[in-house]
């Protein structure tokens, strides 16, 4: 579904990754695991189209994404939940989900989008008139993933979604991964837990300084003993 082909990302003089190269197929949960800084989040955002290539190319379902603007990937199936959630604080609940299904397409099946959101996440539903920003850590990031998937995505990509939250509200994230990647959903993964993300993923890769250092399926990167000892701390 998608193949990251030796992509190079500068912030101005400074570069971020260097050939990162990766695939993704249809119906898999991939992690990218790796310490701060180490050029993860960049990668997502380059395949979101919200940072520009400097070399390399990306191929979503076989066509190249390089002349593709950020504001039309969602539309071909891409979404992105940001770190940090970046949410419209001042909007409620509801508009906040309902702009994740700005796309013609996904607007044409916004009411059934959003039946899915509300299962999935029940308190958004009883809140729907509430201001975003007035909502907990744990309840802001429901309405990020909502709101990527009212775009109705093939491909999800999530970047630290249990970042700052209680023990309890990481638990009920990792079981709505778990159940989307059950229903069909292609899923890369960035995540700080690297434990719980070699849990519930297929493979997984790890990101060192804008490269890709070790690449197998989770079970191969949890035996590995620098694994084990660089990110996992046995």
């Amino acid at each position: 579904m998608l193949e990251v082909r030796d992509i190079d990302v500068h912030y101005g003089d400074a570069q971020a990754l260097y050939g990162i190269g990766l695939t993704v197929e249809q119906g898999e949960l991939v992690t990218l695991l790796g310490a701060n800084g180490a050029g993860k989040t960049t990668t997502l955002r380059a395949i979101a189209g919200i940072r520009p290539l400097s070399g390399g190319d990306l191929l979503f379902e076989g066509s190249s994404l390089s002349r593709i603007p950020a504001h039309r990937r969602p539309g071909m199936g891409i979404a992105l939940v940001p770190e940090g959630r970046e949410l419209w604080p001042q909007m409620t609940v509801r508009e906040n989900l309902e702009l994740g299904a700005y796309d013609r397409s996904a607007r044409a099946h916004r009411s059934a989008s959003l039946d899915h959101v509300h299962e999935l996440f029940p308190t958004l539903k009883d809140r729907a008139g509430q201001l975003a920003g007035s909502m907990s850590g744990g309840e802001q990031q429901m309405v990020a993933i909502g709101r990527a998937l009212m775009s109705r995505p093939r491909l999800l990509m999530m970047d630290e979604p249990s970042l700052g939250l209680a023990p309890k509200v990481v638990d009920q994230m990792f079981g709505i991964i778990r159940r989307l990647h059950a229903e069909g959903l292609t899923i890369l993964l960035v995540e700080q837990n690297l434990g719980r993300a070699l849990e519930v993923a297929d493979r997984g890769y790890v990101v060192e300084t804008g490269t890709v250092s070790l690449h197998g399926t989770s079970a191969q990167l949890l035996a590995d003993p620098a694994v084990r000892a660089a990110y996992l701390g046995l």
